[in-house]
C-alpha cells in the first residue's frame, strides 16, 4: 500500500473536540447528491490507494479521455486536440496537449493549464472536461502541459516544467495560433497551486501578457506553514477524512513533492511577499474539502492587495465535484461560471 499513516502528519487533529469553525464551517454539510455516491466515490479511490506505489498508481489510473457532463459539449466533433513537445530547460521534451476549436479565430487568447493529480499522478484529462469547455470558445486555445511529477521530479521540478512550457508558448505564438499578450493560467488543485505560483512568477520575471488565472479547488500552502493568524483555516481537519483527497492522502503527494519543506512561494503561493499586481481571478471551491479554506485566504489574500477576484464556494460537495459528480446539480453552475470568465478576459483579433 502506498505509505498511507494514520493521521495527518502536517497539522494536529483533535477530531473530537473540534468544532465548525465561524465564517466557513457550515459549507461541511453534505449534500444529498453527494450522500448518494460518497461510498462509491471512496471505493474507487481506495483501490488506487491500495497499490503499493506512486508510479503504479499513476499507470493504473492512465490518462482516458475525460467523460463529459450531461448536456455538455460534444468533444469529439466541437474540439479538436494534438499532441506537442517542447524542450525544456534541461533539454528533456515535455509533453504538451493542445484543444482548440474546429472554428478557431487567428491570434486567440491562450489558455495555458497545469493539471491536478497532487502533483504525483495524471495528465492532460485530469482536467480534459475543463479543457473541452473552454477550447469551445472560438476565441481560446487551451494548452496543457504534461509536467514531470514527483517523486521521480520532486520540487521544483514541475514548476520549472510549467514554466518554460509557458515561456515556449509565448515564443511560438504565431505557429500556435495564439496571441502572446492574451494569457489566462488555469489549474485545478495541485494545477492551481502552479498556476497561483506561475502568476506570481511571471510578475516578478517581467514576463506580461498574463490577463487572468483561474484556481480551481486550489491547494495554496503547504500545512506546515498555514499562517493560522491571518486567516480562518479549519477545513483540514473538519473534512479530513473526505472520500476524494484526505489530509493523510495529501501527505503522500507532499511528501513526495517536497520531501524537505521549508517556506518559499514557489510550492506555497499564500506565502508570497507580495500579491499586488496579479491578474484577475476566478476561484472555486468545494465545502467538503481540505483545501476549502485555502481558497477563502488566497482569495481575501488578492483582494487586500486590489485584485478583482471572483469568488465561488458549493457547500456540501467534495473536492474536485464536477469531475467525480458529473450530474450533481452545481456541475453546470461550476462550467457556467468558468466559461462566463473566459469569455470576458479572452478575445481574438477577430
Amino acid at each position: 500500500m502506498i505509505g498511507l499513516k494514520d493521521k495527518p502528519q502536517f497539522v494536529d487533529v483533535d477530531s473530537a473536540n473540534f468544532k465548525p469553525l465561524p465564517k466557513y464551517g457550515h459549507l461541511s454539510e453534505k449534500t444529498p447528491e453527494f450522500l448518494e455516491v460518497e461510498n462509491a466515490i471512496d471505493a474507487a479511490y481506495s483501490q488506487l490507494w491500495g497499490l503499493p506505489d506512486l508510479l503504479t498508481f499513476r499507470q493504473v489510473a492512465g490518462d482516458p479521455d475525460a467523460t463529459m457532463p450531461p448536456g455538455g459539449p460534444d468533444r469529439y466533433s466541437e474540439v479538436n486536440t494534438e499532441l506537442l513537445h517542447f524542450p525544456a530547460r534541461d533539454g528533456h521534451l515535455v509533453e504538451l496537449k493542445v484543444y482548440k476549436s474546429p472554428n478557431v479565430a487567428a491570434d486567440a487568447t491562450l489558455v495555458y493549464r497545469m493539471h491536478g493529480g497532487g502533483f504525483c499522478v495524471g495528465s492532460h484529462e485530469v482536467d480534459g472536461a475543463e479543457n473541452v469547455y473552454a477550447a469551445t470558445n472560438p476565441d481560446i486555445v487551451v494548452i496543457s502541459v504534461d509536467y514531470r511529477m514527483a517523486p521521480e521530479n520532486p520540487f521544483p521540478k514541475p514548476v520549472e516544467d510549467a514554466y518554460d512550457g509557458l515561456l515556449w508558448c509565448k515564443e511560438n505564438a504565431k505557429s500556435l495560433g495564439i496571441n502572446s499578450e492574451k494569457v489566462i493560467l488555469a489549474g485545478s488543485s495541485a494545477g492551481a497551486n502552479l498556476a497561483a505560483v506561475l502568476s506570481i512568477m511571471t510578475r516578478d520575471n517581467g514576463v506580461s501578457g498574463i490577463i487572468g488565472q483561474v484556481l480551481h479547488f486550489p491547494a495554496v500552502c503547504h500545512p506546515k506553514f498555514y499562517p493560522y493568524d491571518k486567516y480562518e483555516l479549519g477545513s483540514h481537519i473538519q473534512n479530513m477524512g473526505n472520500c476524494v483527497l484526505s489530509n493523510c492522502r495529501f501527505d503522500v503527494f507532499l511528501n513526495a513533492y517536497i520531501p524537505n519543506p521549508t517556506p518559499d512561494y514557489r510550492h506555497s503561493p499564500l506565502l508570497a511577499s507580495s500579491f499586488s499586481g496579479l491578474p484577475p481571478a476566478l476561484i472555486q471551491s468545494a465545502g467538503v474539502d481540505i483545501f476549502r479554506d485555502d481558497s477563502f485566504a488566497y482569495g481575501d489574500a488578492l483582494k487586500a492587495a486590489g485584485v478583482d477576484v471572483e469568488m465561488h464556494c458549493y457547500g456540501g460537495v467534495p473536492h474536485c465535484f464536477p469531475a467525480v459528480i458529473s450530474t450533481h446539480p452545481y456541475t453546470p453552475v461550476f462550467y457556467k461560471r468558468y466559461n462566463a470568465f473566459l469569455k470576458k478576459h479572452a478575445s481574438s483579433s477577430s
